[in-house]
């Protein structure tokens, strides 16, 4: 691990000798200018990581130094050394970025606290800036095709609005994404953002962690407990897989919608609460209210602005894009040199159906990152993709062999084509329910109808934005 720099300016040779040596024994890397001027050279050739600035200095002062610096972009931590009577300069200096001041005549153990201090703060700062952007790069939609132009235009109109917006699309296309960038986008940007998955919470739970409870309300309820949309009040609450919640539930939520209240579980408290809803669904909600098995009323509270999210067969165009972006991501996650596609290798991505979307081809281009040697990724590298396609493009019944009922040969290539994608996910059944576009519980179904032995029991769960 390299030395943290500090540069310290000050025309007295006596303090940069004193603290020079001192910081040395403390392990820093300490390099010592006696102007302005030279401050400003040294700083912008070699960054240092704080500066210890005397505000009287001959010629260019500490102030006007300080001034120039910031005007450079040198981002290195200042701390101003003052004589006594000039504290209001170095309130001054606080005033214009530094981040403290010392006193002379200096007291070394109290200024090697400083530089602690300091170096702290710019830790601290850095990692706040990675966070930032790596919330950023989440919140990036990439792609420009007509589709991805038609969903930014929606987000676009949608988002300093406070109607209520459902998001619909396949699995993996992105719905989550474009939910925080709506909140992102609105005017509750600065409140909360709540998800909650509907699908993933048992049926005796949702009203709970929905509503929230009072203690004793329930087995288990040993404290009080706020639910999702008290704690999302002000802000936003995403409302996932929105078509998997029961008949009872949904009508809570439409009491919610309608009265902006909710009640606790085993109260009679209402609490009203100020909440903008956005829900998604991969669901076909229209043919589920005909079915009886989602509320109509509720359907229309929800679908104020509908987006759709569009599958990525649909954005060819986008997903050298994409592969792009995800390879730059992964390739330093992971701390190795992004690499190159072939024009055949981009062909072949652009050619596959990608059942899985966008969060398909997320999972795919991690593979690649890790387990293919060398800069370049081929078409070879991506055969089993070529090989799915031609599967996928197959018609069943044209085969060799004595022709067979419809049903029959549609069961034949489905089991076919479970084991296949079973086999690339190496068992994994949450990953293969996610290539196939399917809920797990339905995979487990179809494969206990099919006479297949399940996959891998010990799964760990995964974390994509693509919902």
């Amino acid at each position: 691990m390299s030395k943290s720099r500090i540069l310290i300016v000050d025309d007295e040779p006596g303090v940069r000798s004193a603290l020079g040596g001192v910081l040395r024994d403390e392990g820093y890397d300490v390099d010592t200018v006696a102007s302005g001027e030279e401050c400003l050279e040294r700083a912008t050739r070699h960054a240092p990581d704080v500066i210890l600035l005397d505000v009287w200095l001959p010629g260019m002062d500490g102030l006007v130094t300080l001034g120039k610096l910031r005007e450079r972009q040198v981002d290195a931590q200042v701390v101003l050394i003052s004589g006594h009577g000039n504290i209001e300069s170095a309130v001054r200096a606080i005033k214009m970025g530094a981040f403290d001041f010392v006193e002379k005549p200096l007291s070394l153990e109290k200024t090697v606290l400083v530089v602690r201090n300091a170096l702290r703060q710019r830790t601290l700062e850095a990692e706040i800036r990675d966070l930032r952007a790596r919330v950023d790069r989440r919140l990036t939609m990439m792609g420009e095709s007509e589709a991805m132009g038609q969903l930014r235009e929606q987000i676009a109109m949608a988002a300093p609005t406070n109607g209520r917006v459902l998001v619909f699309g396949e699995n993996g296309t992105g719905k989550e994404l474009v939910a925080r960038t709506v909140h992102a986008l609105s005017r509750r940007h600065a409140g909360p953002f709540i998800e909650v998955n509907c699908a993933a919470i048992p049926e005796e739970l949702i009203e709970s962690e929905l509503f929230g409870h009072v203690r004793g309300a329930f087995t288990g309820a040993v404290s009080d407990r706020r639910g999702k949309f008290e704690a999302a009040d002000g802000g936003t609450i995403f409302l996932d897989e929105v078509g998997d919640m029961s008949l009872k539930t949904q009508a809570k939520v439409l009491r919610a919608l309608q009265e902006q209240v909710v009640e606790p579980v085993g109260s009679t408290q209402r609490i009203k609460v100020d909440v903008r809803v956005i829900a998604a669904t991969n669901k076909d909600l229209p043919t589920a209210i005909r079915r009886g098995e989602f509320r109509e009323d509720l359907y229309f509270r929800l679908a104020v602005i509908p987006v759709f999210v569009p599958p990525l067969r649909e954005r060819q165009n986008d997903i050298a894009v994409l592969a792009d972006f995800f390879m730059t991501g992964f390739a330093q996650e992971y701390g190795r040199r992004p690499k190159a596609f072939t024009a055949d290798a981009v062909a072949l991505l652009q050619r596959y159906a990608w059942p899985g979307n966008v969060r398909e081809l997320r999972n795919l281009i991690e593979r690649m990152v890790i387990m293919v040697p060398g800069d370049t990724i081929t078409a070879g590298d991506l055969a089993f993709l070529d090989r799915g396609t031609a599967a996928a493009e197959a018609v069943p019944v044209a085969g060799p062999g004595p022709l067979v009922p419809l049903h029959e040969a549609r069961d034949r290539f489905e089991r076919e084509y479970i084991l296949r994608v079973l086999a690339e996910q190496h068992g994994n059944m949450s990953r293969t329910a996610e290539v196939l576009g399917v809920e797990r519980s339905n995979l487990y179904r179809k494969m206990r109808a099919f006479g297949i032995a399940p996959g891998r029991k010990a799964e760990e769960p995964e974390v994509s934005n693509y919902e």
